[in-house]
């Protein structure tokens, strides 16, 4: 979930970038292009997760709920009741490795996790007061940000279930000061992370915790970003742009995750729509359109694919991208 303010900095250069020829991302002919997750007032959608089988799920940042479907389907269904299990408001959603379903609880300050059947196996408190906003998953752990208190939790996380959240980095240990931390990946090694505040990125040791901010090529410096979405070397951020314009930015990482260089940025989603948060159906995009510049928005509230973002990723990176997906149900 974004601060709700505009940027006030806009693009003021074009994105030129030397790459081979691109080709438009492969579409499913038969997968709608739309989804309706919700048309209950005041839902407002924010995170969304999408396994190898095509299950979907979508959260909502205005009441709890959580819906489910297929990519195959245009409309999704109510999976867990807004305000079940005290999950008033609900944002980051990742499906772990054994297909169990964790979901950032925002103003809860609760982490939630939940076999397929929607039945509870934990939840995790943090501190009074946190925004528990999106998470990234290693083997053994699940890393957490805060909005709040803009600092970083970290929960142990194997098959036999969810441990307790503590800090992990504190907001004084991270430099230049963070004032509005949201997305965030990992490859096991290094965590990225998106400071909406101050337009940075983050790279976080694992092991050592030491901090530094991604250095970056084009596009004016600027990668940050609401949802990221990790494949290999490409980084993706749904960026806002400044004028309530949101797009879609693709950057390709270094070996060693210092530098980034900015390749393209998708069309901008429509006018109010808000995109938020990324997931990988096949070899499309998909964002959530969270309108929470105009919150809580008009139903239906919904999802689509992510406009005009070319694939340009070289060829040695396909094959080690195209097994990066949640786990199914």
């Amino acid at each position: 979930m974004r601060p709700r303010r505009i940027a006030t900095a806009a693009l003021t250069a074009a994105i030129a970038v030397a790459v081979q020829p691109a080709t438009a991302l492969a579409n499913h002919p038969s997968h709608p292009s739309t989804y309706v997750v919700s048309t209950t007032p005041g839902d407002t959608p924010e995170g969304i997760a999408v396994t190898c089988d095509g299950t979907m799920y979508v959260t909502s940042v205005g009441t709890g709920a959580v819906y489910r479907g297929s990519t195959r389907q245009p409309n999704l269904r109510p999976w867990l009741p807004a305000g079940s299990d005290g999950r008033t408001s609900a944002t980051g959603i990742h499906v772990d490795r054994w297909g169990r379903v964790l979901i950032a609880g925002a103003s809860t300050s609760t982490l939630y996790l939940y076999d397929v059947r929607g039945r509870l196996l934990a939840a995790r408190k943090a501190q009074e007061g946190s925004f528990l906003n999106d998470f990234a998953i290693t083997t053994d752990a699940v890393y957490v940000t805060d909005s709040a208190h803009n600092q970083i939790w970290r929960a142990p996380l194997t098959a036999r279930g969810l441990g307790n959240l503590e800090p992990w980095l504190t907001r004084d240990k991270i430099q230049p000061t963070p004032y509005f931390l949201n997305g965030i990946v990992t490859d096991g090694r290094t965590l990225l992370v998106g400071e909406q505040g101050q337009d940075v990125t983050y790279r976080i040791d694992l092991l050592s915790k030491q901090v530094s901010t991604l250095a970056i090529t084009g596009a004016n410096g600027i990668l940050s970003g609401d949802g990221y979405l990790l494949e290999g070397s490409r980084l993706y951020a749904v960026y806002n742009a400044g004028g309530g314009k949101y797009v879609t930015r693709l950057a390709w990482l270094n070996r060693d995750w210092t530098e980034a260089r900015i390749l393209a940025d998708s069309s901008p989603g429509a006018a109010n729509s808000t995109p938020t948060t990324l997931a990988k159906d096949g070899g499309r995009l998909l964002w959530v359109n969270s309108q929470l510049d105009v919150a809580p928005g008009t139903p239906p509230y919904t999802v689509s694919v992510v406009p005009d973002l070319r694939n340009v990723m070289p060829e040695q990176d396909v094959a080690r991208s195209k097994n990066l997906c949640s786990v199914g149900w």
